[in-house]
């Protein structure tokens, strides 16, 4: 599993407003593009140092591509960029239909059955 490709993804779409625009209206092609222009280096300002991994696996690219939080999460992605992540793209949208936290009120409740349990391993 390459929780760090996932997580390293997540990371930076939380820190560009550009990538979580393109992440919430064509997750395909925005998974494609990141993978292209930054994947494969260290840190997306890099120009020298590339990584070894280079993709993820086929659950992890549906879980990004369908934008599964849940899936994430039980994959092993760290639960506070994916929560990042999805909030950026869905709070105002929930807000507007539902009012203040109603996307971190539903990421809370779609999660509900780990509660007692321990959360799924985010080592690399």
């Amino acid at each position: 599993m390459s929780r760090y490709y996932v997580n390293k993804f997540l990371f930076q779409a939380d820190r560009s407003p550009e990538l979580l625009a393109a992440y919430k209206a064509d997750p395909v092609a925005a998974l494609a593009r990141w993978e292209e222009d930054h994947g494969r280096w260290l840190d997306k300002n890099a120009t020298v140092e590339r990584t070894t991994w280079l993709c993820f696996t086929d659950e992890e690219r549906r879980a990004l591509e369908e934008q599964d939080h849940v899936a994430l999460f039980e994959l092993g992605a760290h639960w506070f960029p994916t929560l990042q992540v999805f909030v950026g793209m869905h709070e105002k949208d929930y807000e507007a239909r539902s009012g203040p936290l109603a996307y971190q009120r539903e990421f809370a409740a779609d999660l509900a059955h780990w509660r007692g349990r321990n959360h799924p391993d985010i080592r690399p």
